[in-house]
């Protein structure tokens, strides 16, 4: 006896189709599973055998052979428990039904619950667009799984409640999308306005968010960096329905997407400790999951105290934050993850955090500032679009009661500059200025006279890489855009430039 169920697999962001084909004949008692499953996949043996039992169903005590094609992928995971049960269910005779066009996945439990998977909501969209016109999903994915539309979503908590709804029973009513009446994790009530002084740093902060450029904050210890950091979620412009579902997605993969919540709305702030390895940044793994950078995609990356870091895990980030994506390769295969992010880092000028300070003295030996300082290479800081020193607060400013600029008036500015870089960018992927291919740099990056002569003499006197140069433009852009006007012109190549004076200051102590 033999029966086919349809079900969805997953390797990395990308999901496939897979078949469950189930064969029941005389012999021995034997439970087979071929097309190449890993250790979870095999032990699916026991978990639909008890599942079968507990349900009041029959297992069948002859050879079983169960295909799992196309048998030359890797199979991952105890997803496909749920369509193996059910396919035997169909071979064994004791569930009659049609189900050309339905898809299964799940987890079971030996007492026949189906339990939350990871990866449901790409498997879902997939199903969709290979014509599948109905999908049965574990209860616990159900909010995730409503926000895709096109296919009937069923999201069902055991075997029997699946079974009689297969067979004609009890019926179960398809997820229906409950609108965003749910609540996010939040940053913490974080505002601008609570922020003293930092004037200079505050504006930088604006202009990165503005743009999506990646920004370097060097101060001593107590300056702010971290708060400031902080508070970056705050002044972002709100996702698009796009970007919240690219963030989900991944967000589904890893395994950590919030009970309830279907759909991620505010940008990811991701700050990994300085102890990370390279592959947790990045992802990796023996089964590959996503890392803190593809987490943190269309929101912020935060690493802070930049030197502590190895040299190994802030290397590995140069590829992912000039690209936008990050590919890991494994004998099975290269997997892709995004990883458009903005990347915040803040550190301090030696070990002791006083060097250069106007009244504290730093401890620290001579060469050491220079070594700590060089921890970071040169290419990294390339990457980086702006550099700005954060100074220790003032008694007089720390001690002023008056109100400091709300996060909402900022905001509102990053949005309209937000909405000229769609406007200009519309019909291609790029979203943000600082995401500007070199054509489109040369293209809406037009300098006045005076500003080209300002940038020539920068680029001789500081001794600016080219890629250095680029994002002097880029972030040029951004003032400007911030600015409302069309044309780069001095006083915008001229902030640019400031941005960037970090980078040849630290190098001469190194």
């Amino acid at each position: 006896m033999f029966s086919n169920v349809t079900s969805m697999g997953i390797f990395g962001m990308n999901s496939f189709m897979v078949d469950i084909e189930a064969d029941i004949s005389m012999g021995k008692s034997k439970f087979d599973i071929v097309g190449l499953p890993d250790t979870a996949v095999s032990e699916s043996r026991e978990r639909v055998r008890a599942s079968m039992k507990n349900s009041g169903f029959e297992f069948p005590h002859t050879h079983i052979t169960i295909n799992l094609a196309p048998a030359d992928i890797k199979k991952e995971g105890p997803i496909y428990d749920l369509p193996i049960l059910i396919a035997l269910l169909k071979a064994s005779r004791q569930l009659r039904c049609d189900l050309s066009e339905s898809a299964f996945i799940g987890e079971l439990s030996l007492s026949g619950e189906i339990h939350h998977i990871n990866g449901a909501l790409p498997m879902i969209i997939e199903a969709r667009n290979k014509g599948i016109k109905r999908i049965y999903i574990p209860k616990d994915n159900e909010a995730e799984a409503s926000v895709v539309d096109g296919i009937e979503i069923y999201a069902v908590s055991d075997v029997k409640q699946l079974t009689a709804h297969l067979g004609g029973g009890k019926s179960i009513m398809p997820t229906v999308f409950k609108g965003f009446d749910y609540k996010e994790e939040e940053f913490g009530e974080t505002d601008f306005s609570d922020v003293k002084g930092q004037y200079q740093a505050k504006r930088a902060l604006e202009i990165a968010a503005a743009g999506g450029h990646n920004i370097l904050m060097i101060g001593p210890p107590g300056s702010g960096k971290s708060m400031l950091a902080k508070r970056i979620p705050s002044i972002l412009p709100d996702m698009t329905f796009e970007e919240s579902l690219e963030t989900t997605k991944i967000y589904s993969v890893a395994g950590q997407l919030s009970k309830g919540v279907p759909l991620i709305r505010k940008r990811p702030f991701r700050s990994p400790h300085h102890s990370v390895s390279a592959a947790g940044l990045s992802g990796g793994g023996t089964i590959p999951k996503p890392g803190e950078i593809s987490l943190a995609h269309n929101g912020v990356l935060f690493l802070d105290e930049l030197p502590e870091f190895t040299r190994s895990a802030m290397e590995s980030l140069r590829q992912p934050i000039e690209d936008g994506t990050v590919s890991i390769s494994r004998v099975a295969g290269t997997l892709t993850y995004p990883c458009s992010v903005m990347l915040v880092c803040a550190m301090n000028p030696c070990p002791c955090g006083y060097f250069g300070h106007p009244t504290k003295k730093c401890t620290c030996p001579a060469n050491v500032p220079a070594r700590y300082l060089s921890k970071v290479s040169g290419p990294l800081l390339d990457r980086i679009d702006i550099h700005i020193e954060v100074p220790q607060v003032q008694f007089e400013e720390l001690s002023d009661t008056s109100e400091g600029e709300p996060s909402s008036v900022i905001k509102a500015r990053v949005n309209t500059a937000r909405r000229i870089q769609q406007k200009r960018f519309e019909g291609t992927n790029i979203k943000s200025n600082s995401r500007m291919t070199a054509d489109m740099t040369k293209k809406y990056c037009v300098m006045t006279d005076g500003a080209s002569n300002i940038l020539r003499l920068s680029f001789d006197r500081l001794g600016l890489s080219a890629r250095a140069y680029d994002k002097i433009l880029r972030v040029a852009r951004t003032i400007a855009d911030l600015d409302g006007t069309e044309l780069i012109d001095v006083k915008h190549i001229s902030e640019a430039i400031q941005y960037r004076s970090l980078d040849r200051k630290f190098r001469q102590t190194t």
